[in-house]
């Protein structure tokens, strides 16, 4: 096999080239250089008539009138000319009268001018397209193709005898002005040995205009007439003589016929022949001959060959393709170096170079050792970290760097993880141990062992890194993991993972176990008034408390924001849960110390056990918490141990909530209407409109199960918008029934959370065209406590759309006395908690009558609510109470009903009967 490498190297070379092209092109640049070699002036028989830039500008812009080309022909007939060709398109008609001059002149010469006929590719992509001149023409004249085809290079290098189109053969120009027979012949080689700037050529309008001289030029010659001009655009590339244009590259071709320079390609035959030749001559001389013998064979042989191929070239119209020849030759050569130099000794110096610069360059510590584990290179990188130079080291065992183990273990051996990383994929070990620097100090080492086979035997190496950083940097990062980084506790993360250990040890021992959520109540106002930092030494505060009264017992965290853990077995606690956590409750009733401070700060406590309040640290965690919501909402400062009501409860109003959030998207709700009366003449001034939800299964839903949990939901907006949507619409119908019927709407807070409640308001009044003063607003105090300010100038805008606001449920706050002062208020209802037993209690009587008092004098009007009897109503009219509303008057009822009731039979007081 070793003998016949060097001709199967050739064999597979020979083959690549064959499979790919890539010997064509040899074979083109072989042949153009031959044409460069052997260069010779055209005969002069063929002359270019070119339009040339002086002929356009002299003439005008082309294309000219055919009229011209009708003068150039006569011209050219009383110059004697022989055959005359046009390199121009006359497949499209033009002016009339030049179309006719020009068929006059092709008479005139007897029909012998050749017209070109040309292909085009259709715009669709259809068929080719064969462009031909006008009948008129082509009837006087000789037809010619003047297609040629560009090769995969960019240069043309073939020109076709013609081409068969239908039943008819169009021979091309050239072979037409040679006078040739096209026959079925293949395309041939063009000589561009011939010199085109040897072809004589003309200017159009030299000869338009009669030049004597020109005119004696084109005596007995075959004549082209074609565009030379650039920026006619009509140019080809060829060899050797760059790019040249559509005329001249026709005359070139029509010389190569006339001197007998058609060349075409010699057959294959000798090309195998003399591949043969050259491969028996390297099998018989490759061992006997000396290998500068053999490249001077292959060079001669090469140079014999070209100068023969050359030589045929220019006697005679062949070209013989030499290309596989050289190519062969070339890997011949190519296999005598290779079969020369010690590649294998070669490569190894330059690797071994090229890692040595590689290991100076590193900035990771490079060790490299001979077969006894004896050091042999040692990089900048390596002194860097253990601190030995070069001198001190090399020679030296591996274990020299390496400190002894305080376990007593063995230290790494270079060998062993060398010869393990031969076995694993990728060839390396990754090993940590502890190094030893210089100075005798132990650090942690990362090192990568591998091994091989150098030029001086078998070889390893390791890079190592000081891992001490990183190591520090890990432990520091599963700190913050597991770590609240501001008070130093326990995180969620940390819990959880507690949590499930302490009950995995509880369901063992068949023991509980606590968790403790706690919130600091009030803690986001010491974050308002004081600022984050002093909120987060408040924080650091709480959490050194909370470690000293869990005295080791309970694993202390902090879950975010004011939330804090302890999570114990309950057996470690020494007492029953509910007192430890009162006792942890009871340890914040001293303050707090943060500088110069002092922050009193109560904890509330939501306790969840296991196995009763959850199975799991998850259950735990979200049991535990729903124990603290309960305990903030009813137990401040104390605990709520978790009960399985506390979820129902929730469980309870999410699924009411989403039954409401069903019941908007159906339009369950309705609008009752409550008459409100003049309690005078019990006459009807107005209603308030009530919401009420017609459940599919359960009928009527009190407004007090439902209206709570819409207030504090995503809803509130959506419904408050459609009660008082639909009460404006309602009182708007009543208006145009001739009924002026005010309606009382209760807002809700979210209407002045979201948006502009008096743009929607003015909005709603031009939308329905509800007289403004029918409208009546009735606000809370909870609803007045949102942003003072923005609140107040809000009702200050609806009261000047003409829009009434009433304070509702008067007397039930804190500070309802302030709002009647602050706020732009047009009356006041008398909560009905002071109206049921207003005759039996004098206390709610003189709250009454000092009510309706202060809002006289303050320009109020006073609607009582929760009037049942004619005795109420008449005692109410006694401390000048202008209207009221109850069931003595009406319940409310849908607005059908209340149509009947009220509108329908135009009765102006109400009786008890």
């Amino acid at each position: 096999m070793k003998r016949y490498r060097p001709h199967i190297l050739v064999a597979i070379a020979l083959a690549v080239v064959l499979s790919t092209g890539w010997h064509a092109s040899l074979r083109n640049a072989l042949t153009d250089l031959r044409f460069a070699w052997q260069s010779r002036a055209a005969s002069g028989n063929v002359v270019v008539v070119a339009i040339d830039a002086p002929s356009i500008e002299q003439i005008g812009v082309w294309p000219w009138p055919r009229r011209l080309h009708a003068e150039l022909l006569h011209r050219l007939e009383a110059s004697g000319a022989q055959d005359v060709a046009f390199d121009v398109d006359f497949s499209t008609p033009s002016d009339p009268a030049s179309d006719e001059a020009f068929v006059k002149a092709l008479r005139d010469v007897g029909g012998s001018t050749i017209l070109p006929s040309f292909k085009q590719a259709t715009p669709n992509g259809g068929a080719v397209h064969v462009n031909r001149p006008l009948k008129p023409f082509s009837n006087q004249s000789w037809p010619a193709l003047v297609n040629v085809a560009v090769e995969s290079d960019g240069l043309v290098r073939r020109y076709p005898f013609g081409e068969k189109f239908g039943d008819a053969l169009i021979p091309s120009m050239a072979v037409v002005l040679a006078g040739q027979d096209a026959g079925r012949r293949p395309p041939f080689l063009i000589d561009f040995g011939i010199r085109a700037a040897s072809i004589p050529r003309v200017s159009y309008v030299d000869v338009l205009r009669g030049d004597t001289a020109t005119l004696d030029k084109l005596r007995d010659k075959k004549i082209i007439i074609g565009a030379t001009a650039l920026e006619l655009g009509d140019r080809f590339s060829v060899p050797n003589s760059g790019i040249i244009s559509g005329p001249v590259l026709q005359a070139l071709a029509a010389e190569s016929i006339l001197q007998n320079r058609t060349l075409r390609w010699t057959s294959d035959i000798g090309m195998v022949l003399g591949l043969a030749a050259i491969c028996l001559m390297m099998m018989y001389s490759w061992r006997r001959l000396a290998p500068g013998l053999r490249v001077a064979i292959l060079v001669a042989a090469g140079a014999a060959v070209e100068l023969t191929a050359a030589f045929v070239q220019a006697r005679w119209p062949l070209v013989i393709d030499t290309s596989l020849f050289h190519i062969a030759i070339i890997a011949y050569l190519t296999a005598i170096a290779l079969d020369e130099i010690d590649f294998r000794s070669l490569l190894g110096r330059i690797a071994e170079s090229r890692f040595h610069r590689i290991a100076m360059s590193l900035g990771d510590g490079l060790v490299c050792t001979d077969a006894d584990h004896r050091i042999t290179v040692w990089n900048p990188g390596a002194s860097a970290i253990f601190g030995y130079m070069p001198a001190e080291i090399i020679g030296r065992p591996f274990e020299t760097l390496c400190a002894v183990p305080a376990n007593g273990e063995a230290r790494p051996s270079m060998g062993d993880a060398a010869r393990q990383a031969l076995l694993v994929p990728g060839g390396a070990v990754v090993v940590e141990f502890e190094g030893r620097r210089k100075n005798g100090e132990a650090f942690p080492v990362e090192a990568s062992f591998s091994g091989w086979q150098g030029t001086d035997g078998f070889q390893y190496g390791a890079i190592l890194r000081d891992i001490s950083v990183r190591k520090r940097e890990a432990e520091r990062v599963r700190y913050l993991a597991e770590h609240d980084a501001l008070t130093g506790l326990a995180n969620r993360n940390m819990l959880h993972a507690g949590l499930a250990s302490l009950i995995a040890a509880a369901e063992r021992r068949s023991s509980d176990v606590a968790l403790l959520v706690l919130g600091l109540d009030g803690f986001q106002q010491i974050n308002d008034m004081l600022g984050h930092s002093a909120g987060d030494l408040v924080l650091r505060a709480v959490a050194e408390r909370l470690r000293n009264e869990a005295d080791g017992k309970a694993i202390v965290a902090r879950l975010s924001g004011d939330e804090f853990a302890l999570a114990l077995d309950c057996a470690e606690a020494g007492e029953p849960i509910a007192e430890f956590a009162e006792r942890i409750a009871r340890g914040f009733e001293a303050p707090l110390v943060t500088g110069t401070r002092q922050h009193r700060v109560r904890i509330s406590i939501g306790v969840a056990l296991y196995p009763d309040g959850g199975q799991n640290a998850d259950d735990l965690l979200s049991n535990a918490h729903l124990a603290l919501s309960r305990a903030k909402a009813t137990r401040r400062g104390s605990h709520v141990i978790f009960e399985s009501a506390i979820r129902q409860e929730l469980e309870n109003r999410l699924r009411l909530e989403s039954e409401l959030a069903l019941a908007a998207d159906r339009g369950e709700f309705e609008l009752f209407y409550q008459p409100q009366v003049r309690l005078v003449d019990g006459s009807l001034v107005g209603a308030e409109a009530l919401i009420r939800w017609r459940h599919p299964v359960r009928g009527y839903v009190s407004p007090g199960e439902f209206m709570p949990v819409v207030n504090t939901s995503a809803l509130s907006e959506r419904i408050a918008g459609w009660v008082m949507e639909t009460a404006c619409r309602q009182a708007r119908a009543w208006e145009l029934s001739g009924n002026s019927v005010r309606v009382a709407i209760n807002l809700s807070p979210s209407q002045l959370d979201d948006g502009d409640l008096a743009h929607s308001v003015a909005a709603l009044l031009e939308a329905t065209g509800l007289t403004p003063s029918l409208l009546e607003l009735e606000v809370t105090e909870d609803i007045l406590l949102h942003d003072e300010g923005r609140v107040l100038d809000m009702f200050k805008r609806i009261q000047q759309l003409g829009v009434r606001v009433l304070f509702d449920d008067f007397g039930t706050g804190y500070a309802s006395l302030s709002y009647l002062k602050k706020f732009p208020l047009d009356g006041l209802k008398i909560d009905r908690s002071f109206v049921l037993d207003l005759l039996a209690d004098s206390d709610d009587a003189a709250i009454v009558g000092s009510t309706i008092g202060l809002s006289k004098q303050l320009g109020l009007s006073v609607v009582a609510e929760g009037i049942e009897n004619r005795a109420t109503a008449d005692f109410l009219v006694s401390m000048g109470c202008e209207e009221g509303q109850g069931y003595f008057f009406g319940r409310p009822m849908p607005a059908e009903a209340f149509d009947r009731q009220f509108l329908a039979t135009k009765q102006v007081a109400v009786s008890a009967a």
